[in-house]
């Protein structure tokens, strides 16, 4: 009965969509926050490591930008890589401190949800966006 659906529960490309969706669509409500309600929080961040604050601007192109790009698969590669380096950069602003840390009340690591978000993008880095994409056969997809 299941070689009948063997084609279907084998399909890299569905399982390159179902990532693109879901690392691309969570990360896209980050992003929809910070153009909506400002980039206050992350400007102080960067002003207080004595950076200028207009590359706060960069979590818009990581968070908005790239994970469109990701969830229609235009570019995947170059969306993937650029929102793995704004993960790798929200880790070391923001939990760099947490990186040995357990969260007591779940067990869980304190900074899963980033290195998740990292991990799959860097996952999409290598495989590009699969055949359900809007742009492929080039190494930038």
């Amino acid at each position: 009965m299941l070689s009948k659906y063997k084609d279907f529960l084998r399909n890299n490309d569905l399982g390159l969509l179902v990532l693109r969706l879901s690392i691309g669509g969570l990360m896209f409500f980050h992003g929809y926050h910070k153009l909506v309600h400002g980039l206050d929080g992350i400007s102080g961040m960067i002003a207080a490591m004595g950076l200028p604050e207009f590359l706060a601007y960069g979590a818009l192109v990581g968070e908005l930008v790239a994970p469109l790009m990701i969830i229609f698969g235009v570019y995947t590669r170059v969306g993937s890589a650029v929102l793995a380096f704004n993960m790798l950069v929200a880790i070391l602003m923001a939990h760099l401190g947490d990186l040995g840390s357990v969260n007591p009340m779940t067990g869980g690591w304190v900074v899963e949800v980033p290195a998740l978000y990292l991990l799959g993008a860097l996952a999409l880095v290598f495989t590009g966006g699969g055949r359900y994409a809007v742009t492929k056969g080039t190494i930038l997809d």
